[in-house]
C-alpha cells in the first residue's frame, strides 16, 4: 500500500512555502477546522455579550461636567470625602487633575460643598505676608501688603447678608516730599450680590464708609462701588439728579393707593377675584416764591426845619409870675386856613392875614410807606393725575350688572382722592379671568425636561442589549444547543450508517446514511469514494480507528 502511495515522479519544491503562498486561503483553512468550527459560536456569543456589555457602560454612564479645576491636594481630598458622605460620584481626571462629577448631580454638589463651606480658598489676607521669602524688594513687599489689604476688606464687604462675593481694588500713590505731588488715594469696589437681593443706600454708604476708613488718607468721594451688572451703586451714581429718588417717591405713592384699593376690595369680592393698578404723576418740583407789596398812601416817620420871623415887635413876657399875668388869653377866633400863595408876608385876597412874625419856613418830612414781604415754598410730593385700572372677576354662574361695577367704581374714587380738576381717571371692568392650567400650559415643554436625556440614553442601552441577545445570542444558543441534542442520536446510529451531507467528485449528493456493507457494493470507484468521505465526517474516530488497523495490518504483512 505504501508503494501505491508513493509518487513516481518527484515535484519540485517551491520557492514560497505553501503556508505562506496564500495567506487568506491559510486563514480558510484554519476556520474550517472543526475544533475552530465547534467553539466559534461559542466565541461570537461571547463576544456579542461584551459588545452589549460595552455598549451598556458607554450609554448608561451619565456624561461628566468639570466641578472644579486647579484645586490643590488638600482641597480634593476634603471635596472628594464631602461627595462621597452626600452619595455622589466623584472622578479625578489624571492628565489636569480637574474633578468632575455627573451632569445631573452639578447643581446638587455646588449646593453640598457651599453647604460646608468647601473647597477652602488659597491664603488670602494678610496670611501671604507670611509667605514672603527673605530679601524681597521694598516694591515686592508694598504690592503683597496692598493686596493683603484688598483681600482682607473683600472679606469684610462679603459679611453682608446680600453680598455674595466682592473685590477691592486700592490706588495707593507714593508719598512725596513735595505737597503739590501728594495725590489721594482711591479704591474701587466690585460687588456681586445675592440672587433676588438689592443694596439700599445706607448699605452703600456703609461699605464707601468702610473702605475710605480702612485706607489711610483716602476720602469717602474716592469710592466708587459697581455691581455685578455695571450698575454704580456709589453716591454719585446713586441718583445725583434725583432720578432715583423721583421714582422710588412715585412707587411708595402707587403703592399706598393699591394697599387702600386692596384692603377695600378684599371683603367685597374676595381675595384672588380682583386686580388693581394704580399710575401716579407726582409733581417732585419745588418751587419758592417771594412778593414785596406797598400801600399806596404813606405815615409821617419824621420832620426836621426851621422858619424864620420878625422879633423887633414881639412881647416879652413880663408881670409878676401867678398874677393876672398868667392868665390864658382869651379864645381865639379860628379861621379856614387858605393856602398861601405868592410870596409870605403878602396878604391873600379872601384870605386870613399873613403872620407878621414868620418871615420864611424850610422843613424836610419823612414818610413810610407800607411795605408786605411774602415767601411761598411749595414742598414736593402732591399728585398731578391719577389713573387706577381694577379688573374684576365674573362670578362662576353669571355675569356683573352695571349697577353692581357703577358702585364699585364709586368706592374706588373715594378711596383713591379722586379728583376730577386733575383729570383722574378710574376704570372699573369686570371679566373672566384666566385658569391656572393655562399658565401651567405655557411654562416648560416635556421635551426640555432635565430627567429626559436620562430615560433616554438608558432605554436606548437598553435597546441595543436586548436585540444583541435576541438578534445574536438567542439564535447561537439554539443552534449549540440543537447541536448538542444531535450528538446522542448520531452515536446510536448502527455500524457503518451515517449520513452523507457533501457532494462527491461526481456532484451526486448522498443523503441516505452509508453502512460498511454497501461501501464495498459501489457500482463504481466515485460512489466508493463519496462513501468513505461521508462515512468519515459524521464518523470520525471509527473512521481513525480503521485507518489504525490498516496501518497495522500492513506493518504486520
Amino acid at each position: 500500500m505504501s508503494n501505491a502511495l508513493a509518487p513516481t515522479n518527484p515535484v519540485p519544491a517551491p520557492l514560497v512555502p505553501e503556508r505562506f503562498a496564500n495567506p487568506l486561503r491559510q486563514v480558510q483553512s484554519v476556520f474550517a477546522q472543526p475544533a475552530v468550527r465547534r467553539a466559534g459560536p461559542m466565541a461570537l456569543m461571547v463576544g456579542l455579550i461584551g459588545a452589549a456589555a460595552l455598549a451598556w457602560s458607554a450609554l448608561s454612564a451619565p456624561p461628566q461636567k468639570t466641578l472644579f479645576s486647579g484645586l490643590a491636594d488638600a482641597d480634593k481630598a476634603a471635596v472628594t470625602q464631602a461627595l462621597s458622605a452626600g452619595n455622589i460620584d466623584s472622578h479625578i481626571d489624571d492628565g489636569s487633575g480637574a474633578l468632575t462629577v455627573a451632569e445631573e448631580d452639578y447643581s446638587r454638589a455646588r449646593l453640598l460643598l457651599a453647604g460646608q463651606g468647601l473647597p477652602k480658598a488659597a491664603p488670602g489676607g494678610y496670611a501671604i505676608l507670611d509667605q514672603l521669602p527673605m530679601g524681597v524688594s521694598r516694591a515686592v513687599e508694598g504690592e503683597r501688603l496692598r493686596q493683603a489689604r484688598e483681600t482682607e476688606i473683600a472679606r469684610s464687604i462679603q459679611e453682608i447678608d446680600a453680598v455674595a462675593e466682592a473685590r477691592v481694588h486700592l490706588a495707593t500713590p507714593e508719598a512725596s516730599v513735595f505737597l503739590r505731588d501728594n495725590a489721594q488715594p482711591s479704591a474701587s469696589v466690585v460687588l456681586k450680590l445675592q440672587s433676588g437681593r438689592a443694596l439700599s443706600e445706607a448699605q452703600v454708604s456703609s461699605i464707601v464708609n468702610l473702605v475710605a476708613s480702612s485706607v489711610p488718607g483716602m476720602k469717602p468721594d474716592a469710592v466708587t462701588v459697581v455691581d455685578q451688572l455695571g450698575g454704580l451703586l456709589s453716591k454719585d451714581g446713586n441718583g445725583g439728579d434725583g432720578s432715583e429718588a423721583r421714582i422710588r417717591f412715585q412707587r411708595q405713592v402707587e403703592d399706598k393707593y393699591r394697599q387702600q384699593l386692596v384692603q377695600l376690595l378684599t371683603p367685597l369680592v374676595g381675595a384672588g377675584n380682583f386686580t388693581a393698578e394704580v399710575q401716579a404723576e407726582v409733581n417732585l418740583d419745588e418751587t419758592s416764591a417771594t412778593r414785596e407789596s406797598y400801600d399806596k398812601d404813606g405815615r409821617l416817620r419824621a420832620e426836621t426845619g426851621n422858619w424864620t420871623g420878625n422879633q423887633a415887635t414881639a412881647q416879652t413876657p413880663g408881670g409878676i409870675p401867678g398874677a393876672l399875668s398868667n392868665t390864658p388869653p382869651p379864645a381865639s377866633q379860628l379861621s379856614t386856613p387858605q393856602p398861601a400863595t405868592g410870596n409870605p408876608g403878602v396878604p391873600t385876597p379872601g384870605g386870613p392875614a399873613p403872620d407878621a412874625n414868620k418871615q420864611s419856613d424850610q422843613f424836610s418830612r419823612a414818610y413810610d410807606l407800607g411795605k408786605e414781604v411774602s415767601v411761598t415754598r411749595a414742598a414736593p410730593g402732591g399728585v398731578k393725575r391719577l389713573s387706577v385700572a381694577v379688573l374684576l372677576r365674573d362670578p362662576e354662574k353669571g355675569r356683573r350688572t352695571a349697577m353692581e361695577i357703577g358702585q364699585i367704581n364709586e368706592l374706588v374714587k373715594s378711596a383713591v382722592g379722586f379728583d376730577q380738576a386733575r383729570n383722574d381717571n378710574v376704570t372699573v371692568i369686570s371679566r373672566k379671568f384666566a385658569e391656572a392650567g393655562t399658565a401651567a400650559a405655557d411654562g416648560p415643554a416635556w421635551y426640555d425636561n432635565a430627567w429626559l436625556p436620562i430615560v433616554a440614553r438608558n432605554l436606548t442601552a437598553i435597546v441595543i442589549a436586548l436585540l444583541v441577545l435576541m438578534l445574536g445570542v438567542r439564535p447561537l444558543a439554539k443552534a449549540l444547543m440543537k447541536k448538542r441534542d444531535d450528538a446522542p442520536a448520531a452515536g446510536a446510529l448502527p455500524m457503518g450508517a451515517a449520513a452523507e451531507t457533501a457532494a462527491g467528485p461526481a456532484g451526486i449528493s448522498v443523503a441516505n446514511p452509508v453502512a460498511l456493507d454497501q461501501i464495498a457494493q459501489g457500482a463504481s470507484f466515485d460512489d466508493r469514494v463519496g462513501a468513505v468521505r461521508g462515512f468519515t465526517r459524521d464518523n470520525p474516530a471509527r473512521a481513525a480507528l480503521a485507518v489504525r488497523d490498516m496501518i497495522s495490518a500492513d506493518a504486520k504483512s
